[in-house]
């Protein structure tokens, strides 16, 4: 099934919460410094952090400078108030802590379920750390969801026949609840596509964005630097790769 907008895209369930915040405390203990440039990426778990990030004294607040993936993130920030610089600052971002929607077991990643994939990956593009935090069921051997495909209006009716005839691809046109087609942010559709199998996560990424039309590919292959993995009750596991 293809994903939708989500309403609750910053909702986090009751038993994770308590492991949102242990991550959260941990995670701005750990990487969050003085006068950083810092990537604010989507999702309930790095919303979390965002949120702790918010908690920290003036004094040091005053020194960080925040690049934000999503309007919904920038209002997060905003609240806490961090201060919100634009995209010249890209080249320069310190960390940028993220969320994912799913991981699979070699820890590439799917994302772009709140629509924001383009301004990530350009995030994670430019960031000298990555930091990643999702809840435990989101962690699983092989994908078994849809890829968002960030795509050009014009080209919605060949990129549908060339994801079924080419990738042997199921894409779904994202819609609002309203029967109107989801426009990103930056002006683009979503198609929501479901691929059977992806034996080289990477290689498809490169053919799919490869395929003219296509904005921006929900696949991410660019490894972390840290993982977080929420389990319920407030516990938490964290994975720094060297």
């Amino acid at each position: 099934m293809a994903t939708k907008p989500d309403d609750k895209a910053l909702w986090i369930p009751e038993h994770f919460r308590k492991s949102a915040q242990n991550i959260a405390e941990d995670a701005v203990k750990q990487f969050v410094k003085d006068s950083q440039v810092i990537g604010l990426g989507s999702g309930p778990m790095a919303a979390a952090i965002i949120k702790e990030i918010g908690k920290l004294p003036p004094e040091i607040k005053k020194t960080l400078k925040c690049i934000a993936s999503s309007t919904q993130i920038k209002q997060e920030a905003l609240a806490g108030n961090l201060t919100i610089v634009d995209n010249n600052f890209v080249p320069e971002v310190d960390i940028i802590f993220d969320g994912a929607d799913q991981l699979d077991s070699q820890l590439n990643m799917i994302k772009g379920g709140g629509g924001a994939l383009l301004k990530e990956k350009v995030l994670h593009s430019g960031a000298k750390t990555i930091v990643i935090t999702a809840e435990c069921f989101k962690y699983v051997k092989t994908f078994d969801r849809s890829i968002p495909i960030e795509i050009h209006p014009f080209a919605l009716y060949i990129l549908q026949k060339k994801l079924e005839s080419e990738h042997e691809g199921k894409p779904e046109l994202r819609m609002l609840n309203e029967g109107y087609p989801y426009v990103t942010e930056n002006g683009n559709f979503i198609l929501d596509t479901v691929i059977p199998s992806i034996p080289d996560v990477q290689k498809k990424e490169i053919e799919l964005k490869s395929i003219p039309g296509v904005i921006e590919v929900g696949l991410f292959t660019k490894h972390a630097n840290m993982y977080y993995k929420a389990k319920e009750g407030g516990v938490f596991e964290s994975k720094e790769m060297r």
